[in-house]
């Protein structure tokens, strides 16, 4: 019994492996970063927000088998970035597998939104993660392998209104990613992508207040529940396992079947049949 148990914990082959997470104190950051200390991983916290950050690592030091740290770093800012991964660099030499997670959403109207607030939200959601992929994937690159895992959105696929350059800039992560698949994967690194759809998090907390409309968005997924950050965290750590070392490129949608519903949402007279 307790062989197969650690078969099971080991099975992704993350022991050991340095795992950089950006965005790493806020709801699916930190259910990355608690997936990869479960891992037996060494996991680097990357945040703006650096107390709580530091508060959380303490929290995941305290049961990990794996080294846990964490750093201050605004990833729009290209000195920060630099600097971040030269403190992962000088703490453990390389980094194994980065989480592009980091990520801002601003409500506003296309027709009247600034070119500054276009750029803001662009500036984290798109080029901050390529100056991540940049800075983290050199050491890949000189060591001829790396894993590297963006967090895109459901917003890539479907324009979310009112939302500024969120869907504009999340569409542009996952070409990104394909993008770095194909010059880098010749050279030992993978580039992926998740998208999550309805997932229960702190920014996404008021949205759940009222039940009702809680019950109205689980409705539109074929599972009839939102996701929860840990069902991100789940794929993120197959795609950054070896245990995926033939998927590259690909993008992962996790959204509890919502992409499939619309057709089981258009009202059809004759055709409802019977729903439990």
């Amino acid at each position: 019994m307790h062989n197969n148990k650690m078969t099971t914990d080991h099975w992704l082959g993350l022991d050991s492996a340095v795992c950089v997470v950006t965005g790493a104190a806020g709801g699916i950051g930190a259910a990355l970063a608690a997936a990869l200390v479960g891992q037996h991983a060494h996991v680097v916290l990357l945040d703006r927000d650096l107390d709580k950050c530091r508060e959380l690592a303490a929290t995941l030091g305290e049961h990990s088998v794996g080294e846990v740290s964490a750093l201050g770093c605004d990833i729009a800012d290209p000195d920060s970035v630099s600097q971040a991964a030269a403190q992962v660099q000088a703490l453990h030499g390389r980094c194994d597998v980065l989480v592009n997670n980091a990520s801002v959403l601003r409500p506003g109207a296309l027709e009247t939104l600034s070119l500054e607030q276009w750029n803001q939200v662009l500036a984290v959601n798109l080029s901050g993660y390529l100056l991540c992929s940049q800075a983290f994937g050199r050491s890949m690159l000189a060591r001829g392998q790396g894993r590297i895992v963006h967090i895109a959105s459901i917003a890539a696929h479907y324009p979310q209104p009112n939302s500024g350059a969120y869907s504009a800039a999340k569409a542009g992560v996952s070409l990104l990613s394909r993008q770095i698949a194909v010059e880098w994967g010749p050279r030992g690194v993978r580039s992926n992508a998740v998208c999550p759809g309805l997932i229960r998090t702190p920014l996404s907390a008021a949205f759940y207040a009222d039940p009702h409309i809680e019950r109205q968005r689980s409705a539109m997924t074929a599972n009839q529940r939102i996701g929860e950050p840990q069902d991100i965290a789940e794929a993120v750590l197959f795609l950054a396992s070896p245990r995926a070392d033939y998927i590259n490129g690909a993008e992962l949608t996790v959204d509890g079947g919502l992409e499939s519903m619309p057709m089981a949402l258009i009202p059809r007279p004759g055709f409802e049949g019977v729903r439990p």
